[in-house]
């Protein structure tokens, strides 16, 4: 097949879903194209070594990679936000119909950035079916909506999404909750189907703890349980530092990583006196499995939000990937794949008792038993989650939309005039 990809995010920022399935895709014999921007994530500016230009490609065999000009969103200023998502789209559709001619087929890498360009590139490609890989069904400024141009811009983008899941012709969720997420939004039922993301195996694997991870990471013999990634909203880790301040020197709580609500959740530990609680500045992914083996658990966490119960976070597929046992604060798809793998314990999101409960009935199960919980959970990664079982669906799901349009095709110049 000849398939198009678009992604807001490709490598060489950290976007292993699209990277690792543009790469795996030709490696099966397609004709790959990817349209994406120049790389600027995290940081908001453009990569050093990278110019912005109008011209640019790469090309591997059966892979082609074109880069188009957006606006680097600098400080992540919500203007900025809005000029890279709307200069997104004007280059994508601009490009995209030339870049992408002939293809059998295109799937889109679907966040609220990739919105407005999606909905360009589907009105410029005319009857290319397209698959959808949706990863998150809200506009990211609906949280933090204060002002009216806020509610404004974040209804644009959920008025938007909701018309791309109607146009196209199949949706792929993320978590199983994500389904009804979507089709309340438009999608009609019979065109989605569920698959769940990977993690970058190359990366996130099984190892033995470094000496220097397990001088970072553990003190004093204590049992320590570890967050990784942002302290934002989402996460709600207050209710963390919370549960841990609860149980003084009995456990410790390690959180890797930085975000919007660090002061805040910095602020409450020292509030509370939770010397059990400790910050690590944020660290490249290489070295996240080293600090993974140097912890007992691996802590996700999610607030209690509807929009949340269909979503898994990455750190899951990660933690799993690595056999590390999970603590799951969270609702939704999030806890029932911990509980039905097996792979570690649950309680209810914002609830800081319950989380303490948690931590404590951790704290007393015996390594042997720890170890058998990351066992059971890497083996449902590997057989729900991995690269592998994640391409499969989705070349299924494109060599059927592309069938079908054929088939479609067909049907409309043998009908009568």
């Amino acid at each position: 097949m000849k398939i198009g990809i678009l992604s807001y995010h490709f490598p060489p920022e950290p976007a292993f879903i699209p990277g690792s399935l543009a790469e795996e895709l030709a490696a099966r014999g397609h004709e790959v194209r990817v349209l994406t921007g120049f790389p600027d994530y995290p940081g908001g500016h453009v990569y050093p070594g990278w110019r912005q230009r109008w011209r640019h490609e790469t090309h591997s065999e059966r892979l082609t990679v074109r880069r188009v000009p957006r606006y680097a969103r600098g400080d992540g200023s919500a203007g900025a936000r809005r000029a890279a998502y709307l200069s997104f789209a004007g280059s994508a559709a601009l490009i995209g119909r030339r870049y992408l001619a002939g293809i059998d087929a295109l799937y889109v890498f679907h966040l609220p950035p990739t919105a407005f360009a999606t909905a360009g590139l589907l009105r410029r490609l005319g009857r290319v079916p397209t698959v959808l890989h949706v990863q998150d069904v809200w506009a990211e400024e609906d949280e933090a909506a204060e002002d009216a141009e806020r509610r404004r811009w974040a209804g644009r983008i959920g008025v938007t999404m909701a018309r791309v899941y109607r146009e196209a012709a199949a949706l792929a969720v993320t978590a199983p909750s994500m389904r009804d997420l979507v089709v309340a939004a438009g999608a009609a039922p019979e065109r989605v189907r569920l698959v769940l993301n990977w993690t970058d195996e190359r990366i996130f694997r099984p190892v033995r703890p470094s000496p220097a991870a397990h001088g970072l990471i553990r003190r004093d013999g204590r049992g320590v349980v570890m967050h990784a990634g942002t302290i934002g909203r989402r996460q709600g880790l207050e209710t963390a530092v919370r549960a841990a301040a609860a149980l003084g020197d009995r456990m410790d709580l390690v959180l890797v990583g930085s975000g919007p609500e660090e002061r805040r959740v910095r602020g409450l530990a020292d509030q509370l006196r939770a010397e059990n609680v400790r910050f690590v500045e944020r660290r490249s992914a290489l070295d996240m499995p080293d600090l993974y083996a140097a912890a007992d658990y691996q802590l996700v966490m999610l607030r209690d939000r509807p929009e949340l119960r269909g979503t898994v976070p990455g750190k899951l597929q990660a933690a799993l990937s690595c056999a590390a046992p999970v603590i799951a604060s969270a609702g939704g798809d999030t806890v029932e794949l911990v509980e039905r793998a097996r792979a570690g314990l649950s309680c209810a999101p914002e609830d800081w008792a319950a989380l303490a409960d948690r931590f404590w009935l951790a704290s007393t199960i015996p390594e042997a038993a720890r170890l058998e919980m990351g066992r059971r959970g890497r083996e449902a990664y590997q057989r729900e989650m991995s690269l592998a079982a994640g391409v499969d669906r989705i070349e299924r799901m494109l060599h059927e939309v592309s069938e079908a349009a054929r088939t479609g095709a067909r049907r409309m110049r043998t009908m009568p005039v």
